[in-house]
C-alpha cells in the first residue's frame, strides 16, 4: 500500500465526512427555500461520488474478488451523482444570486439550466429504455465510469469558477465576498488538476494515482470552506445552532475513532485477537478523557462567557429601546434583535397576549416553536413565541429565551412609565401651549372685539337711515356680517384655546336630546329629517356639560352641512358597565380615507368660509373627558358618515353613592 494511496484513502474518507457533515448541517438548519434544497442536493450528488469512490477503494482493500454486487452499487453511486451534478451546480449559484444576492437573471440562462436537466435526465430515460428492451435489470444499464465522468467534472470546475468569481465581484458583504474568492480559487485549483490529468495520460479512464489522489484532496475544499465559513462567519444563518455542530463534530469523531479501531485490529489480527486490540484502543480513551477535558474545557468556558456577554448585552439594548416610551417600538426591536442574535426564523411579542390570536407557526411548517409567557407578579402580562426554520430549539437557546422572557417585562414596566413620565409631559406642554393661545386670544378679543361692536353699532345706525343709497346700503349690509363672520370666528379661537372643566357626573340622554331639538327648526328649513334613537334608561358620563353640548352642536351642525339638498341626521347612545357612547349619523357623501386622517387637526378645512377649528374642538373636547373619537365613512352605498365618541360611564354604585 503506497502512500498515493494512503492520501487517496484519507481524501476520500474526508470528502465523504465533510459532505455528509454539510448535509446534516443544512438538514437540521432547513428553511422553506429553494435554495437551501438546491444546496442539499448538490451536497447529496458530491456525497454520492465521494461515497462510491469511498466503497470502492475499501472493496479492494478488503476483498481479493469485489462481487458483482458492491461493484453494481458504488458504480451506480458514482454515475447518479455524476449525471446530475452540472446542473446542480448551475442551478444552485444561479438561485443564490436570485433569492439571496436580489439579482436578475437573464431567461436565456434559466433555460440553459433547463436543458442541463434534461441533458442529464438523458442517461437515466435510456437506460431504462434499454432495460425495458433486452429484460436487464435498470441499475446495470447506467452508464459506467469513463471519459464522460472527467468532461462533466471538467465542466463542473469551469462552471463553478466562473459563477463564483462573478458572485465575488457584485456581492457587497466583505464575508460572503471571501467565500465567494475562496470557492472559486478552489475550484480554478480542482480544474487545474483535471487539466493535467487530462493531458499527461493517453486514457481518459486510465488511472493514475497521483492525480487521482490530488482530485480526491482537492474536491473537498468547496465543502471544508462552506462549512468554514458557516460556523466562523455564519453564512447564512448556519452557525447559529451551535449544539447541532457540536453534536455533529462529536458524532464523526466518534465514527473516526471507530474506524481506526477497527482498521488497527485487522492490522494487529496476526499478533493479537481483533477483540483484545479493540479492548485495548477502547480503554486508551479513558487516559485521554483529563487531557481533552484541559483542553476542550477552556474553550468551552470562552464559549460560555460569550454567549453570556451577548445575552447581557441584548438585554442592555432592550432596556435602552425602552427609555424611548414606545411599547410598539420596543417589541419590533426585541423580536428583531432576539431572530438576528440566535437565528431564528419568525419571533413575535404579544403585549398583552392575544387569546384570538392564532399561534405561531414555522416558516413552512418545518421547525419547532418555543411559547415563554411574559409574567409579573405571578400573573402573565404578554406571550413570547419562537420559531426555528428546521431544527428544534436547542437547550442552550431555550436557556437564552427563557432569561429574556424574565427580563422583559422588566423593559416593558419601563418603557410603559417613561411612556406616561412623556405623555404627561407632552400634556403639560400641551396645556401650558394652550393657556399662552388662550391668553393672547383674550387679548386679541379685548382688543377687536370692542372695535368690531363700534363699527357693527355705527353701520346699523346708518343702515336705518332711510335715506341711505341703495349702494350703501349693500355695502354696509356686507360688512356688518363680515363682521359677524369675525366675531364668530373670534369665539371659536377662544374656544378651542380654554380647556374645559370636568369631573361633573352628565346625564347624556336628556343632553342629547336637548341639543338634538335645538337644531329642529334649522333642520326642518334645510329639509333634514333629525332622528334620536335614545335608550330605555338614562346614561350618566364623567364630563363636562358645556363641552359635551359644545361636542354634539358642532357634530350636528357638520352632518347637517354635509347634506345641501336635505337628507338625514341621527343621534343614538348605548353603554355598558365601563363605558358610554354617542353616535352621529348622517347621509352626506362621506369622508374619503385621505380627508379622515386630517379633518381633527386645527385649520383644515374643506369648506370655502370655514375656520378649520369645529373638529379639532371636538377631538380637544373629547380627549380633555377621557373619552375616544372616531370616524367611520362611508356607512353604506359608498356614502354616509358616522362620528363615534367614547365617554367613560357612571357606575351604578357611583350613581347610588351621589345620590
Amino acid at each position: 500500500m503506497t502512500y498515493l494511496f494512503c492520501v487517496r484513502l484519507i481524501g476520500l474518507t474526508a470528502g465523504t465526512l465533510v459532505y455528509l457533515f454539510l448535509l446534516a448541517l443544512i438538514l437540521g438548519h432547513r428553511r422553506p427555500r429553494l435554495f437551501e434544497r438546491l444546496l442539499f442536493l448538490l451536497s447529496l450528488a458530491i456525497f454520492l461520488i465521494y461515497s462510491g469512490e469511498l466503497l470502492a477503494i475499501n472493496a479492494r482493500i478488503q476483498y481479493t474478488s469485489i462481487s458483482d454486487t458492491t461493484r453494481l452499487i458504488y458504480e451506480n453511486l458514482i454515475a447518479v451523482g455524476t449525471i446530475f451534478l452540472l446542473p446542480l451546480v448551475w442551478h444552485t449559484h444561479l438561485e443564490y444570486r436570485c433569492s439571496i444576492a436580489g439579482r436578475h437573471v437573464s431567461r436565456f440562462i434559466w433555460g440553459l439550466v433547463c436543458l442541463l436537466y434534461l441533458t442529464a435526465l438523458f442517461p437515466l430515460a435510456y437506460a431504462f429504455l434499454d432495460s425495458r428492451k433486452t429484460g436487464a435489470n435498470f441499475l446495470q444499464a447506467l452508464p459506467r465510469q469513463g471519459l464522460t465522468d472527467f468532461v462533466i467534472w471538467s465542466a463542473c470546475a469551469v462552471s463553478a469558477a466562473m459563477l463564483q468569481f462573478g458572485l465575488a465581484r457584485q456581492e457587497k458583504d466583505l464575508s460572503t465576498r471571501r467565500l465567494a474568492y475562496s470557492l472559486f480559487w478552489a475550484s480554478f485549483l480542482l480544474l487545474i488538476i483535471l487539466v493535467l490529468r487530462w493531458s499527461f495520460l493517453d486514457l481518459w479512464f486510465a488511472r493514475n494515482e497521483e492525480f487521482v489522489a490530488a482530485i480526491a484532496v482537492g474536491a473537498v475544499l468547496p465543502g471544508a470552506l462552506l462549512i468554514y465559513f458557516a460556523l466562523k462567519h455564519n453564512f447564512l444563518d448556519y452557525g447559529a445552532q451551535r449544539n447541532l455542530v457540536y453534536a455533529l463534530s462529536t458524532t464523526f469523531l466518534a465514527l473516526l475513532y471507530l474506524a481506526f479501531v477497527r482498521r488497527i485490529s485487522g492490522w494487529l489480527e496476526p499478533v493479537l485477537p481483533p477483540e483484545a486490540t479493540a479492548s485495548i484502543l477502547l480503554f486508551v480513551l479513558i487516559f485521554l478523557f483529563e487531557p481533552l477535558e484541559r483542553v476542550i474545557g477552556p474553550a468551552l468556558h470562552r464559549r460560555f462567557q460569550e454567549r453570556v456577554g451577548r445575552l447581557q448585552q441584548l438585554s442592555t439594548e432592550l432596556q435602552t429601546e425602552a427609555r424611548n416610551g414606545n411599547i410598539t417600538e420596543l417589541t419590533v426591536f426585541a423580536e428583531r434583535r432576539i431572530r438576528e442574535e440566535f437565528g431564528l426564523g419568525v419571533v413575535r411579542i404579544s403585549v398583552p397576549r392575544d387569546p384570538a390570536r392564532a399561534a405561531l407557526e414555522s416558516p413552512g411548517g418545518l421547525g419547532h416553536v418555543a411559547r415563554l409567557p411574559l409574567m409579573k407578579n405571578g400573573s402573565e402580562i404578554g406571550l413570547l413565541e419562537a420559531a426555528t426554520t428546521g431544527s428544534y430549539v436547542t437547550g442552550e437557546t431555550s436557556a437564552a429565551l427563557e432569561f429574556l422572557a424574565e427580563q422583559l417585562p422588566g423593559s416593558i414596566d419601563l418603557c410603559r412609565m417613561i411612556g406616561e413620565k412623556l405623555q404627561l409631559e407632552r400634556e403639560l406642554a400641551e396645556r401650558e401651549r394652550m393657556a399662552g393661545l388662550g391668553q393672547m386670544a383674550a387679548t386679541i378679543s379685548h382688543n377687536l372685539r370692542n372695535p368690531l361692536s363700534s363699527m357693527k353699532t355705527v353701520l346699523q345706525v346708518q343702515l336705518e337711515n332711510p335715506d341711505l343709497p341703495l349702494d350703501a346700503r349693500r355695502d354696509c349690509t356686507l360688512v356688518v356680517s363680515e363682521i359677524d363672520r369675525m366675531s364668530a370666528k373670534l369665539t371659536q379661537l377662544l374656544r378651542y384655546a380654554k380647556p374645559s372643566v370636568n369631573g361633573e357626573r352628565v346625564a347624556a340622554v336628556a343632553l342629547a336630546r336637548q341639543t338634538a331639538s335645538l337644531f329642529g327648526r334649522d333642520a326642518e328649513r334645510r329639509n333634514i329629517r333629525m332622528e334620536f334613537d335614545q335608550p330605555r334608561d338614562e346614561v350618566f358620563v364623567r364630563a363636562s356639560e358645556d363641552s359635551l353640548g359644545e361636542v354634539l352642536s358642532n357634530l350636528i351642525v357638520n352632518a347637517m352641512e354635509a347634506q345641501p339638498n336635505g337628507g338625514r341626521v341621527r343621534v343614538g347612545l348605548s353603554s355598558d358597565a365601563e363605558w358610554a357612547e354617542i353616535r352621529v349619523d348622517d347621509d352626506g357623501p362621506g369622508i374619503s380615507e385621505e380627508l379622515r386622517v386630517r379633518i381633527f387637526q386645527p385649520y383644515f378645512t374643506t369648506k370655502p368660509t370655514g375656520t378649520g377649528l369645529g373638529l379639532s374642538i371636538v377631538a380637544r373636547r373629547v380627549a380633555e373627558m377621557g373619552g375616544t373619537l372616531a370616524c367611520e365613512s362611508p356607512l353604506r352605498n359608498g356614502a354616509g358618515t358616522r362620528f363615534r365618541i367614547t365617554l367613560p360611564a357612571v357606575r351604578r354604585d357611583d350613581l347610588s353613592k351621589d345620590g
